[in-house]
């Protein structure tokens, strides 16, 4: 390390007043820090010491009281001063060996000087080199910031930052972005790698002086680490402190790259929506993947609509940093993300880098990480649905997945205040249902079979279009519907017998059940508000 402004018991003799002193215990350990003088003629200190005090006492509260002053001291160790200066000859003859061997114990300096000396002219010295050491600090920390705001203006990567920070700290640099592999400024060989790698990983659970680290956060989540080693000599709060700037940095010029990155895809639109379309041979596809760096046998993809519903007014910044949330979480979860965006909504093409074994519950994965993340929970963001598509085991299918999905997303704008489906799998009848309403008219249909049921409710209260439903998923369990629905048997056959004038005595048959269970979907589905009308009853 190059300098670390840290003044020690071993700077202190060479300082006036401390050209006659002698260290008489602790002599192991007079490179400990000192940040603070302390006068101290009182019999009990415990709660005035933060640590690395040097203290100074002619010894009067305790001359002459052997256990008091191992107390004393024992209370100098325990609440880690740095050491203890004792003056010979005014009130003390001599220091008491029972102290020594405490002190040398605990490798904690006793400094005596053998005649009277001034402590508030020690004090003063001693103050004014640890201001000035901080004021130091301040100004190289300010320094630093400064040349590296002025670097971030001209570099190209990240590697040029961690190559300022090894200039200014000579010790070795590791970063390591999320899913990759470690790297180190300057290089050393794999052996002192894994060493090294080794000791990171168990500083995780046990803090090491030697080793600090600091997270690099983009949108909430932890997008990469960066750490400082040293080998010999412990880490400093100014080590600390250009530490912490220096991972800001990173992640601006890191957060930079995307968005500048994001820019450019921007001129990808065209032939992106193409694909969508299904226009695109699967040759041209397995191109234009090899020309962004993909394997041509990337196959398994699914198709994923965004939709802002705005409550505000939007931010025109909220779609770019919404579609660098959605990269930066869907590849962490191992998918490559291509996206089309028009108007309020965002269409994300995922190929999969994995097993497509767990494919469906990485993305379920990440779409909750995605709507637990600050910027979609904060309170000006607007609401997001999330709709995906049926999923595809070649890339030239992608249309396909691309169609299920607009399909989903309809069907989830119908059914906004009903259970949210995100994949088209999931919807079943509900899909049926939607392809139905576009050539019949469903409300008819409907009625044929609920009305009456609909009608005594509305006059009555009877809750018996309620018990119908809760009737038909207890799959006709009498003990399972009173249960589901809180009420007593009685009240259960009394509108049981209700459903059977209304509805005939055969709606429990097969063909029958079926028919109205089928109704009973499409009644929700129809029964539903549009999302327009949902925001504005908001």
């Amino acid at each position: 390390m190059k300098e670390h402004f840290q003044l020690t018991v071993a700077d202190i003799f060479k300082r006036k007043h401390f050209e006659q002193a002698m260290v008489i215990a602790g002599n192991g350990d007079i490179q400990r820090t000192v940040k603070w003088v302390h006068v101290v003629e009182v019999t009990s200190i415990r709660n005035l010491l933060n640590g690395q005090e040097l203290i100074l006492s002619t010894g009067v509260a305790w001359k002459d009281n052997v256990e008091l002053f191992v107390s004393m001291v024992k209370e100098f160790i325990e609440n880690n001063a740095a050491g203890l200066c004792l003056e010979i000859g005014t009130y003390l003859s001599e220091v008491p060996d029972e102290v020594i061997a405490m002190a040398n114990e605990h490798q904690f300096p006793i400094i005596i000087f053998q005649k009277e000396v001034p402590f508030v002219e020690i004090t003063q010295d001693i103050h004014s080199v640890i201001i000035n050491q901080q004021y130091q600090k301040i100004s190289d920390l300010e320094n630093y910031s400064q040349s590296l705001n002025k670097r971030l203006l001209t570099i190209e990567t990240y590697e040029d930052i961690l190559q300022f920070i090894f200039s200014a700290l000579d010790v070795l640099i590791i970063f390591k972005m999320k899913n990759q592999d470690y790297e180190f400024v300057p290089e050393i060989n794999l052996r002192e790698q894994d060493s090294i790698i080794h000791q990171l990983e168990g500083s995780k659970t046990q803090a090491s002086d030697y080793i600090a680290s600091a997270p690099i956060f983009l949108f909430g989540q932890e997008y990469a680490e960066l750490f400082i080693y040293s080998k010999d000599i412990p880490i400093s709060e100014y080590d600390l402190l250009i530490l912490d700037r220096t991972a800001t940095a990173i992640a601006q010029h890191l957060l930079r790259d995307l968005y500048v990155e994001e820019k450019k895809r921007v001129e990808e639109f065209e032939w992106l929506h193409g694909w969508l379309e299904g226009e695109h041979s699967l040759d041209d596809i397995h191109e234009y993947l090899a020309e962004n760096g993909m394997k041509a046998k990337t196959n398994d993809a699914v198709v994923l609509i965004t939709k802002q519903i705005p409550i505000k007014e939007r931010v025109s910044q909220d779609v770019t940093y919404l579609k660098l949330l959605f990269r930066s979480v869907f590849e962490q979860n191992g998918f490559a993300v291509f996206f089309v965006e028009k108007r309020n909504e965002i269409t994300f093409i995922l190929l999969n880098h994995r097993t497509k074994k767990n494919l469906k519950e990485r993305i379920k994965t990440a779409i909750e990480s995605i709507q637990d993340s600050d910027f979609i929970r904060r309170p000006s963001s607007s609401k997001i649905i999330i709709a995906a598509g049926k999923f595809i085991h070649s890339v030239s299918d992608v249309h396909k997945s691309y169609r299920t999905a607009k399909e989903t997303l309809r069907i989830q704008q119908k059914m906004t205040n009903r259970q949210i489906y995100h994949f088209y799998e999931d919807l079943h009848l509900y899909r049926l249902i939607s392809q139905m309403s576009k050539h019949t008219d469903l409300k008819e249909l409907s009625s044929e079979y609920l009305q009456p049921v609909i009608q005594y409710d509305q006059k009555y209260n009877g809750k018996l279009l309620e018990t119908l439903k809760a009737y038909l998923e207890c799959s006709g369990s009498k003990q399972e519907t009173s249960n589901k629905l809180f009420i007593v048997r009685q009240t259960l056959y009394h509108r049981l017998q209700k459903l059977e004038n209304l509805l005939g005595e055969d709606f429990m048959e097969h063909e029958k059940r079926v028919a109205i269970e089928f109704m009973l979907l499409v009644h929700d589905y129809l029964s539903a508000p549009q999302v327009g009308e949902a925001n504005q009853a908001r």
